[in-house]
């Protein structure tokens, strides 16, 4: 697939082990995503919300609109649990109808918080048009139990106005849809070279690192049963044939969805885990160098944690949604969260957590009483301002070095006494630093009662 339209490397995140050469008395931890106050943000608040399921939400902030936009797939035909209650869901066993049918629905909001459901006018239910559905089992764009799992990107690459908007769903078989502003879609064209069951949420997306767009979607295996599977296109209408790249560790905790991102120079991963003993779900994190090589960050640990009392939001499930949304003092995880089990009654619910900047992994100490290094390999250098993101709690400190090939240190930082998000290093002393000829050279981060995530080189 080749690699010419690699980007400059200028951010690099700490849990890309690529980077890492030597670690001591410290391990990569997960960052601490904080549930926004405001949740549930909506719930299935309309008559043709009959079940959130999954919500299989995909949202983005639009700077040509300021507005932050949102599509998600209810089942619109189906049995819905609102106003059971749990002692009458325990009661009665859940089972989806024959003729169960999802749509996609879109909500806008200025804020990323409240959100509003316009009346389209596109879609017919029961009678009428006043709803906010954009695509569903009946009408122009007819599919035979509505549109499954649709991953919705705006694409800013494609020159061309009505390939916009890309969505990446299942039809009869996995498909794509095309619009000119993501509201007004075009049919579903099937890619019957991507040989996938495509009954999760699928997502696709351009990956810099290999100047091709790469969908993540589903197979199924006796063994493991749900997988994450990969297909590429160079042009979102050809797809190749669907490839294994991940699955559970065993049968009982499978991989259910991974939506899939680009940031700091790795691809990282939203992994939902089905267990298949307790019927929940939760996410993880994982992270490839190359969207088909993953690595998950401590399996069996969610990265966004289920709620701790049934009938809570997201006690149940949590399914992230596609893309987070990088603002500059967070990074805002949506996700659909679940007040009940995930084959059993439950109400669904768009949510929000948020994390730190760059704060998906970082380095903390193992011990308290020993120092904590963490040396990378060689990177480029630059006359540039080296910048740095870390949690410092009170009384911890960081320093960091720039070493040369022999290990000796050029440069030391003056120490950071407080957490900090991509602020710059200042030096003590670089006079053999600016002295030295080589063009790359190794970072230390030598560190106490803190967390050291990210690190950049270079003007972004």
């Amino acid at each position: 697939m080749g690699s010419a339209e690699e980007p400059k490397r200028q951010r690099y995140l700490l849990l890309d082990a690529r980077i890492v050469e030597s670690v001591q008395n410290a391990q990569l931890a997960l960052g601490t995503v904080q549930k926004h106050g405001a949740n549930p943000l909506f719930g299935e608040d309309k008559p043709w919300e009959k079940r959130f399921d999954n919500l299989y939400a995909n949202i983005a902030y639009d700077d040509e609109g300021n507005m932050y936009k949102c599509w998600y797939s209810p089942f619109v035909v189906d049995n819905s649990s609102k106003g059971m209650t749990i002692r009458q869901r325990k009661q009665v066993k859940y089972r989806a109808p024959r003729n169960r049918e999802m749509a996609i629905c879109y909500a806008t909001s200025n804020d990323g918080l409240a959100w509003n459901k316009p009346e389209l006018g596109l879609v017919e239910y029961e009678g009428s048009k006043a709803n906010n559905i954009l695509w569903r089992g009946a009408g122009d764009n007819a599919i035979p139990g509505g549109p499954h799992g649709s991953g919705i990107q705006k694409d800013l690459r494609d020159p061309d106005p009505d390939r916009r908007y890309k969505a990446f769903l299942k039809s009869k078989i996995l498909s794509v849809a095309f619009s000119a502003d993501g509201i007004n879609w075009g049919p579903a064209i099937a890619c019957p070279e991507a040989n996938s069951a495509g009954d999760t949420h699928n997502n696709a997306f351009w990956a810099p690192t290999l100047g091709r767009y790469v969908g993540i979607t589903r197979t199924w295996s006796k063994s493991f049963r749900r997988q994450v599977a990969w297909t590429s296109s160079a042009d979102y209408l050809n797809w190749g044939s669907t490839q294994l790249v991940l699955e559970g560790l065993d049968a009982r905790r499978q991989t259910y969805a991974m939506p899939v991102f680009f940031h700091g120079g790795v691809y990282i991963g939203l992994l939902a885990i089905h267990d298949q003993d307790a019927d929940r779900v939760w996410a993880e994190l994982a992270w490839s160098p190359d969207t088909q090589e993953w690595h998950r960050v401590l399996p069996g640990t969610p990265l966004i944690p289920n709620a701790g009392n049934e009938g809570d939001y997201d006690w149940g499930c949590v399914y992230p949604a596609a893309y987070p949304v990088f603002r500059e003092d967070e990074i805002r995880l949506y996700y659909g969260g679940s007040d009940g089990l995930h084959t059993s009654w439950r109400n669904g619910f768009l949510c929000l957590a948020t994390l730190r900047p760059d704060g998906f992994a970082g380095y903390k100490a193992s011990t308290a009483t020993e120092p904590s290094l963490v040396t990378t390999g060689p990177v480029v250098r630059t006359n540039a301002p080296l910048k740095v993101s870390a949690d410092v709690a009170s009384g911890g400190r960081l320093v960091v070095r720039v070493l040369d090939g022999n290990q000796q240190v050029l440069a030391e930082s003056e120490p950071l006494t407080n957490t900090v998000s991509n602020a710059v290093v200042q030096w003590l002393d670089d006079k053999a630093l600016k002295a030295a000829t080589i063009r790359r050279a190794r970072l230390q981060f030598a560190f106490q009662d803190a967390t050291v995530y990210s690190f950049s080189v270079g003007s972004e």
